[in-house]
């Protein structure tokens, strides 16, 4: 598949060469931009009868404690790497009301949410299931990349009911040393006492992706899409 870069203040968009059929918003992680995801697209081989937009915002620029107050794109600010500083709650429900209007702007863009997966890396995964599992319409499904949840505790009661089973793909590195596996684990299996179907993937990775789990990646999407085999 062929895509048209375009680029906006707010956001990079893979446009494919005939109209879309369906979406994939990826958040990038602390320190990155929505550029930082742009290559893997190519990566994923999706095949040509699938039409995907692929949206990548960027986070806005904030300071994060943890660096020393240094001003970078950040979701939300991290105070400390406890489960009681992970995560700011005015930031991220900031960047929860930025995902939910990425949302909007595909389904007016003519795809249907059932069509659209949700999908971050690091602090954008968090922010991915933070929305995602919040979104009160349906979704093709959450991809949670080397990340956690927030603040856990709060989603048996805040959850939305059409996406109380969406599918979840997670992947985690086992020697990740920014986010450790341990976290992972915690959130997948929070995720599963509330019922979620997570489907879990670990590789010998650090904080990053390698060619394995972007194959499992490109499976799982084609899958929720109902995709065809991978091109070439």
């Amino acid at each position: 598949m062929k895509y048209l870069q375009q680029q906006t203040d707010n956001e990079v968009t893979l446009e494919p060469a005939v109209p879309a059929v369906a979406s994939v918003i990826l958040l990038h992680g602390l320190g990155a931009d929505g550029w930082d995801f742009v290559p893997i697209v190519g990566e994923l081989g999706l095949p040509e009868t699938l039409a995907v937009r692929f949206v990548f915002p960027h986070a806005p620029m904030r300071p994060v404690t943890v660096n020393a107050g240094y001003v970078m794109r950040a979701w939300y600010d991290i105070k400390a790497f406890t489960p009681d500083g992970r995560a700011d709650t005015e930031g991220l429900a900031e960047s929860m009301r930025r995902v939910e209007a990425c949302l909007g702007q595909e389904v007016a863009r003519g795809v249907d949410a059932s069509r659209i997966v949700l999908a971050g890396f690091s602090q954008g995964g968090a922010v991915a299931l933070e929305a995602g599992l919040r979104y009160p319409q349906r979704l093709a499904g959450v991809l949670a990349l080397s990340t956690y949840l927030p603040v856990p505790a709060r989603l048996a009661t805040e959850r939305s009911a059409v996406n109380a089973d969406v599918p979840i793909l997670m992947c985690h590195g086992r020697m990740d040393p920014v986010v450790p596996i341990a976290m992972g684990l915690e959130a997948r299996d929070a995720l599963q006492a509330l019922g979620y179907p997570v489907e879990w993937h670990e590789y010998p990775m650090q904080h990053e992706v390698c060619a394995p789990e972007l194959a499992e990646v490109a499976r799982w999407i084609r899958a929720r899409l109902n995709a065809g085999p991978a091109s070439g």
